[in-house]
């Protein structure tokens, strides 16, 4: 274990990945806070964490976004690093400058690496002028008046994006351009409300592509390394829904380049700490799509597959180290998957979902692991995102992983709010995603994946929903009066 310029962390974010970066503090030795606004107060992270500093905001995200109180935060808490998570303001690179101007390690890239990379727009350009493969596209920015033109004339469908987005907010598909403008009324409205920041750009569509991305580090000395890639595709409304590492039915060569692609990409940027080069996949065909300046959701997988703690390879880099391994040293072993638990109903469009954790039980076993944000009796709300924990399994074989990731999803217990749980337990049995014929259309492709369960499945769970409010177990529990009467007389 390497001594670190810093003892207490402050994690300036909530939910499973708070909870998840926790874990590794713990076990480096080190002291955690976290910030939380008053919605959190009863979350695992809170109670888990050294220190708890609540934050104030208008809206529960807007604290989130308020940089002078997470400065502060960590002031309060004599933090010597920052760890920003995912989200919120990981790809901020004004709020990792201020990280470090006041005095404090930022746990990702440097602001300048944030600002090249983490912006979409000019990380496409970059990539271009390097000689690495993109989409055609247009970019508002070159020529704002002359913006939906260039949009046009590029052959459809179309995709709008925006600059600073992720997690498919500001995005939209244009089939029929007479429906551009609306688009991209929509996406910049939703980019400004999620990112703060309204700029977009509009590229070509590629129909039914494979999303590929790959798990890169690099250091302060010049190293970069690949963790190999993760397949991506299976995804509503461009938000991942399962992810698995290595990709399924991907050749060795294609492989090979692009993971030799992403880390040059990352050398050319003088990239350090934790980030991930994401692809789509064509045929044998790649482009580069953008890059996350951050840890991503998906990360459980790559670590599962490669042993790496990637937080903790973070927290090195962050202090000064230089990378423990280069690139020979890193094999990877078996087959990982992982199912990302929403509060949301799949047969209703996905729409979230609201109410009180009643019961929360979830699988365990050999090569299974859960990260969770969530602990029963906890009141689960629209103010955040709806994540509510991710399932990932390890196993010597895809099939065998997705096999034992199906069962967890079935085993998995969450009552009191509704959740895409069986809903990923169809997904992960259908023959199509097991034969890895998986792509970002799949699911559009396959409804009936939304409505497989059975009504008496939906019954099962109604029932034991029912009879763990407290008037129904009364009445179950109480003694009819006449019965009563009898006192304890009994039939010898």
């Amino acid at each position: 274990m390497r001594n670190l310029p810093f003892d207490t962390v402050l994690i300036a974010n909530r939910g499973e990945i708070a909870v998840r970066i926790i874990k590794t503090l713990r076990e480096l030795e080190l002291r955690s806070a976290v910030v939380y606004h008053d919605l959190d107060a009863g979350a695992p992270a809170v109670s888990m964490a050294d220190m708890a500093i609540p934050i104030i905001g208008r809206m529960p995200v807007a604290a989130h976004l308020d940089t002078a109180q997470i400065i502060a935060a960590a002031r309060e808490a004599s933090a010597g690093a920052i760890h920003p998570g995912y989200g919120f303001l990981s790809e901020n690179a004004d709020f990792a400058r201020a990280v470090v101007e006041s005095g404090f390690a930022f746990v990702g890239p440097t602001p300048e690496i944030i600002h090249l990379m983490g912006d979409k727009i000019q990380a496409r350009n970059f990539v271009q002028r390097n000689g690495f493969p993109v989409v055609p596209s247009a970019i508002e920015e070159d020529d704002p008046a002359s913006f939906i033109q260039r949009a046009r004339s590029i052959e459809g469908p179309l995709l709008v994006k925006a600059s600073a987005g992720g997690g498919g907010k500001g995005m939209r598909i244009v089939r029929d351009l007479d429906t551009l403008e609306d688009a991209i009324a929509q996406a910049r409205s939703e980019a400004q409300r999620y990112f703060g920041d309204g700029r977009l750009y509009i590229e070509r569509y590629i129909e039914k592509p494979r999303h590929i991305e790959v798990q890169l580090l690099g250091d302060c000395f010049g190293n970069v390394v690949h963790l190999f890639e993760r397949e991506c595709s299976v995804q509503r409304r461009f938000q991942k829904v399962i992810e698995e590492a290595p990709a399924s039915t991907l050749s060795p060569g294609l492989r090979e380049r692009i993971c030799e692609t992403a880390v040059s990409i990352a050398r050319a940027a003088n990239y350090r700490n934790a980030g991930t080069v994401e692809f789509i996949v064509h045929g044998g065909e790649f482009y580069f799509l953008e890059m996350n300046t951050r840890l991503q959701v998906e990360h459980p997988v790559t670590e599962m597959i490669t042993g790496i703690d990637i937080v903790a390879e973070q927290l090195y880099v962050a202090g000064g180290y230089e990378l423990r391994f280069s690139q020979p040293d890193i094999v990877s072993t078996g087959h990982s998957i992982e199912a990302r638990v929403y509060a949301e109903a799949p047969e209703r469009g996905f729409a979230p979902t609201t109410g009180k954790v009643l019961v929360l039980d979830y699988p365990s076993g050999p090569g299974l692991r859960i990260d969770s944000g969530i602990s029963q009796g906890q009141q689960i709300t629209t103010a955040f995102d709806s994540l509510l924990a991710k399932v990932i399994v390890h196993s010597s074989t895809r099939n065998e992983a997705a096999l034992t990731a199906q069962r967890a999803m079935q085993e998995l217990v969450l009552l009191g709010c509704e959740t895409n749980a069986s809903f990923l337990a169809c997904v992960l049995a259908d023959e199509q995603f097991l034969r890895g014929q998986v792509h970002t259309g799949y699911l559009d492709e396959n409804p009936q994946l939304t409505a497989c369960d059975s009504a008496s499945d939906l019954s099962t769970f109604l029932a034991a929903a029912a009879l763990l409010t407290r008037p129904v177990r009364d009445s179950a529990d109480a003694v009819p009066e006449l019965h009563a009467s009898l006192g304890g007389w009994r039939n010898a």
